[in-house]
């Protein structure tokens, strides 16, 4: 058996990162920036109001109360979008006001607002009580408040989330430069699976593994191809092996990468490429592939991970090696492809036996405020066929080799969600 370190080691220097290219910003969330982002004007552009009310001279309001309001007359209105010589052709006089509404730029002459709830407008519109004074920059957003020209704002290899795109868009951007994000093709094998729906012969179970990995594969945000359920069957494999790499930039496959006569898997991918099998120090997942084949044509290799057939071992094997080599492709960085890890207390023991591996227990983990910080336990049944467990834990809590932890002890908790 290898440590798991290695193995994981061998399977992300297979997987670079990925070409860049520039998406719209509305297909952009989740992506990768691959470029250094600098703003090359003001944001906002122009110095507004941020309230409804009415622009002033904050040296007109000096004396104002709500016991002794100033009176100002109206000299225009001033919405948002509209220019400041729409409303006003020069700049405000002492003893006037223009009613203003919340975005709109500042006129010439103002230098502060008061908002309408601390003011009251004659019957006749024509002046307005001010009952507070306004300090000079009450309620005004300056020009180049967000970011001034030259800013840098986002760095490469930033993820970018709503709030970036929003920014990005204020910028004027309507397109970004990221890593492009692997588009997985995924295949079970194995003459024992039927798909759902279909009666079950004697013998047969049902194919869980490609719909779980495929929404797996979904849920770590990348582009998925369902590739079937393909027999134990050297030629089949083949053929579907060979088709996928020509439009996938990488291949999971589910079962035929033990040490059976008809796992046929790593047999057909041997051939085809830069095969290394490994028997990872893990538990569950100890059976581990990884291949990389070169596309047709020599544009590059497509990375090939070859799972586990048990539910549990092929998902937690997904967590381990493939998640992360295709965060990997997609540009994140290397303190950036695993899911996050707590430290919590064991809320009940955690038994094992030694056997040079790190076991990963499905688990539920929660924050506790009696103890104030992170609580686990067991999830259920820990077979690797046994999925249900795996469906009700949030976390698995990590154990290294040896007796175990008691109740109450420190564990390493990997988040799954």
């Amino acid at each position: 058996m290898i440590p798991l370190e290695e193995a994981r080691a061998h399977v992300l220097a297979g997987c670079p990162p990925a070409a860049t290219h520039p998406v719209a910003l509305a297909d952009a969330r989740g992506g990768v920036l691959a470029e250094a982002v600098v703003a090359a004007a003001a944001v906002p552009p122009f110095a507004n109001t941020a309230m409804d009310g009415f622009a002033v001279r904050a040296a007109d309001t000096t004396e104002a109360s709500d016991d002794a309001p100033v009176a100002l007359r109206i000299v225009g209105t001033l919405r948002a979008g509209m220019a400041p010589g729409a409303a006003l052709d020069r700049p405000l006089a002492a003893g006037e006001a223009l009613r203003i509404m919340t975005g709109a730029p500042m006129p010439p002459g103002a230098d502060a607002v008061v908002p309408v709830e601390a003011t009251e407008v004659a019957p006749d519109d024509r002046t307005v009580q001010v009952g507070e004074a306004a300090a000079p920059g009450r309620h005004v957003r300056p020009a180049g408040d967000d970011l001034q020209p030259g800013d840098a704002v986002f760095a490469p290899g930033t993820v970018l989330g709503p709030a970036h795109l929003g920014v990005l868009a204020g910028l004027g951007r309507t397109e970004v430069l990221v890593h492009r994000r692997p588009v997985v093709g995924v295949f079970s094998t194995g003459d024992e699976l039927v798909p759902p729906g279909r009666p079950l012969a004697p013998g047969q179970i049902h194919d869980s593994n490609r719909l779980a990995l495929l929404a797996a594969v979904a849920d770590a945000g990348f582009p998925t191809v369902d590739l079937g359920l393909v027999p134990d069957d050297e030629g089949a494999i083949a053929g579907t092996v060979a088709a996928a790499v020509e439009t996938c930039d990488a291949v999971i496959t589910s079962g035929g990468v033990s040490m059976g006569d008809f796992d046929y898997v790593k047999v057909v991918l041997d051939r085809l490429g830069a095969m290394r099998r490994m028997q990872v120090a893990i538990r569950p997942a100890k059976p581990l592939a990884f291949w990389t084949v070169a596309r047709p044509g020599g544009s590059g290799s497509v990375p090939v991970f070859g799972l586990p057939g048990n539910p549990v071992s092929s998902l937690v094997s997904f967590e381990l090696f493939a998640r992360p080599g295709l965060r990997r492709m997609a540009g994140h960085g290397d303190t950036d492809l695993d899911r996050p890890i707590v430290r919590a207390t064991a809320g009940e023991p955690f038994g094992r036996r030694p056997d040079g591996k790190v076991h990963f227990v499905r688990a539920r983990c929660r924050w506790d405020d009696a103890i104030g910080g992170f609580r686990a336990v067991s999830a259920g049944a820990q077979g690797s066929h046994q999925l249900r467990a795996l469906a009700d834990a949030n976390a698995l809590v990590r154990l290294p080799d040896g007796s175990g932890v008691g109740a109450g002890d420190p564990v390493d908790v990997v988040l799954l969600g």
